[in-house]
């Protein structure tokens, strides 16, 4: 009953026929929130892309400017002093055999891991293990690099990672909804901003096909291709 009333408020404070601005439609989804966490501001952009090419695979990292909001756990897989310079930076955890075999246990206490290219023969064989759960360090991403002290700052700063998805939409989370609506703005559009760099050359016809932002437990409310095409 009470889900069904908060629902109909939810209803009536937007329109699902009009597009907004990112700014308006921040202010909406921090208005309705209703829930006794915070929640997060989630971003689903679709994309005029098909993944299952190589060459239309659109995946990368943006710092968002004012952080995510939430702790970062990282686990640096170094050997020798590459695992104290990580621990030094902030890292949670590092180390290498132990923390191998770690994982090979069924351990994934952390949401981010970072290697060092002298590791990844031993750790890629936990691909099965660490793939599907999107723990698998990747070049492309910064997280395979001998500078594992820039890297934890970065992450740890909230630089976030992205990938298209099956279907062409992108899905992100851009930072908690109790921050200011200015600073979930700036996070959106640095977001967008990198989207947009990353257009395939091979991707023809719209590139932006829409674009929802969302509360976890509220609506999505499309965002006007005006502010798109802005970026």
């Amino acid at each position: 009953m009470q889900k069904s009333k908060r629902n109909k408020e939810i209803v009536k404070a937007f329109d699902k026929s009009k597009e907004y601005t990112v700014e308006e439609a921040i202010k909406i989804l921090k208005g309705q929130s209703k829930v006794k966490f915070v929640e997060t501001l989630d971003c689903a952009i679709r994309l005029g892309v098909d993944p299952r090419h190589a060459d239309q695979m659109v995946r990368g990292t943006v710092s968002l400017p004012n952080g995510t909001g939430k702790t970062v756990r990282v686990l640096v897989i170094g050997k020798g002093s590459k695992a104290q310079e990580a621990l030094d930076a902030g890292a949670d955890y590092a180390g290498f055999e132990e923390y191998l075999e770690k994982i090979k246990g069924g351990w994934a206490d952390i949401d981010v891991i970072i290697a060092t290219p002298d590791t990844m023969g031993e750790l890629g064989k936990l691909g099965r293990v660490l793939g599907p759960k999107g723990l698998m360090p990747n070049p492309k991403s910064g997280t395979v690099t001998m500078d594992v002290a820039k890297a934890v700052k970065e992450v740890k700063a909230g630089k976030i990672e992205f990938r298209v998805e099956k279907a062409g939409i992108v899905h992100t989370s851009l930072g908690k909804l109790n921050f200011e609506v200015d600073k979930l703005a700036e996070n959106t559009r640095a977001f967008l901003n990198t989207i947009v760099k990353l257009k395939p050359a091979s991707s023809k016809g719209q590139y932006v096909k829409s674009l929802y932002l969302s509360s976890t437990m509220g609506p999505g409310l499309k965002i006007t291709k005006d502010e798109v095409a802005v970026y």
